[in-house]
């Protein structure tokens, strides 16, 4: 069996919900939904669920904050013994314009936070990543820590359903590339 790990970025309570930084969260809520399963609490630091499709895929939202998510991402790959190459980090990305969703393998973490804790944790820049483009402010307004922590504006709203999706859409078919790779490789 092939175990795959999920991690959403976000902050928890109603506060941060809606916000641009809870991307992640939002993403692997809707996610969780298309396939029937709800999020549990797991020892109050996150909460988890799993699909099981002949492999089991484990969504995780860290609870402790952006800055933590780590804990929780390294506690649940380790439970599992999943390797970074089985990991997806779903994220907000300010260097993408809003609605421009790509896939990136490592590299640096631009200063997100969330993604800092987990090269501390898990040791590697090496796992998977879903970056959603929540933009930046305009020159001279807000700090971006700032921008990220508001909710999304109402032409924003109007489109977050759809990208969503397309979202949830992205990681099926990464899970399913995976898988094959995966697959192949033990075949080889």
């Amino acid at each position: 069996m092939i175990h795959f790990l999920l991690v959403g970025l976000g902050n928890p309570g109603e506060k941060y919900k809606n916000t641009r930084h809870n991307i992640g969260f939002l993403i692997l809520d809707a996610l969780a939904s298309s396939y029937g399963v709800s999020f549990k609490d797991v020892k109050k630091y996150a909460e988890a669920t799993h699909i099981d499709e002949g492999d089991k895929i484990h969504l995780l939202k860290p609870l402790e904050y952006m800055n933590l998510s780590g804990k929780a991402t390294q506690t649940l790959a380790n439970l599992y013994k999943i390797p970074a190459s089985q990991i997806l980090v779903v994220q907000d990305e300010v260097d993408l314009p809003f609605g421009k969703i790509k896939n990136k393998i490592g590299g640096g973490t631009a200063g997100h936070n969330g993604l800092k804790d987990i090269v501390a944790k898990l040791g590697t820049q090496d796992f998977h990543r879903l970056r959603f483009g929540v933009g930046k402010p305009e020159k001279g307004g807000m700090e971006v820590a700032d921008f990220v922590l508001q909710n999304f504006n109402a032409e924003e709203k109007s489109n977050l359903t759809t990208l969503i999706q397309e979202s949830v859409t992205k990681i099926e078919d990464w899970i399913r590339t995976n898988r094959n790779l995966i697959k192949k490789g033990s075949n080889a």
